[in-house]
């Protein structure tokens, strides 16, 4: 294992792909009275390629367009639904602080001092990468979130829309800002939350399929079966599209009965990412 030392100016610069180990760092000045961050590190890749990681960080940095304030806008997105869960600003420090510790870190312009997403409610976003956009002037901070974002104790601090109140002119209750899968698991749910409430009326489509497990299966198979002959038959791409909706809205509506949520499933597929299929395959046999 090779141990390095690594002098940046003023602030540490970690990447994640180095996968370095933080063991020890301070701070001397040198003849110029320039602050410098000793960082110590230990990696058991070549210290020259850690070293280029580095580097690239660091011109990272320098090219963000700070405002005079030294600030940049930063958004922090759930990684597994798209959701935009919340939105401050950061400086040079709180994106270096983000990237060591791996946790949404902003900077506080009315209390002038850094603060990190769940210090006190313990609702941290684990971030997974950061991006910055091609303007270089505003940072994403994709992770997952431990638990609801917003201080109200919604899960994303959006969730007031403008066509909504034009449409309706008082909306009841907060309504998330989501994307088209996660609108329609929503509804699931909410027709779910009817069935069990029992109302009276027409049950909807949906409801029906909540209240038989045997039409729902049935239609699941039939749908896939329907999927499987568009590329067998070789028919358009908008009819395997449209199979396609079929089989993930009633997949939906099984999830739902399950209290399985689609999120958990993107996690899985998320974690799947770097293993191999068969081996995956393997691992689930032996889990069995």
């Amino acid at each position: 294992m090779a141990v390095s030392y690594y002098l940046c100016p003023q602030s540490l610069r970690v990447s994640f792909g180095s996968h370095l180990c933080i063991s020890n760092s301070g701070y001397s000045w040198d003849k110029h009275k320039k602050r410098i961050c000793h960082l110590v590190y230990a990696s058991t890749r070549q210290p020259e390629k850690d070293l280029c990681l580095e580097s690239k960080v660091q011109t990272l940095l320098d090219n963000v367009k700070w405002d005079d304030k030294g600030l940049a806008v930063a958004i922090a997105q759930n990684v597994d639904t798209g959701a935009i869960l919340m939105q401050g600003f950061a400086n040079r420090d709180a994106v270096v602080k983000a990237i060591s510790s791996r946790k949404a870190t902003f900077y506080s312009r009315s209390r002038s001092m850094l603060w990190t997403k769940g210090e006190t409610s313990n609702n941290f976003i684990n971030i997974h990468d950061i991006f910055f956009d091609c303007d270089c002037d505003s940072i994403i901070y994709l992770g997952k979130p431990d638990g609801p974002t917003c201080h109200t104790g919604s899960e994303t601090c959006y969730y007031t829309s403008v066509f909504d109140l034009k449409e309706r002119q008082q909306v009841e209750g907060n309504e998330l800002a989501l994307t088209t899968l996660y609108s329609l698991e929503s509804t699931i749910l909410q027709r779910k939350s009817e069935v069990e409430a029992e109302q009276n009326g027409k049950p909807s489509w949906t409801k029906r399929l909540l209240l038989d497990n045997h039409l729902l299966c049935s239609k699941i198979r039939e749908e896939a079966d329907e999927l499987c002959r568009t590329l067998e038959e070789n028919e358009d791409k908008s009819r395997t599209t449209s199979e396609m909706a079929d089989v993930l809205y009633h997949a939906m509506v099984l999830l739902a009965l399950r209290d399985v949520k689609m999120e958990d499933v993107m996690q899985v597929l998320r974690q799947r990412f770097s293993k191999s299929g068969i081996e995956e395959k393997k691992s689930r046999v032996l889990q069995g």
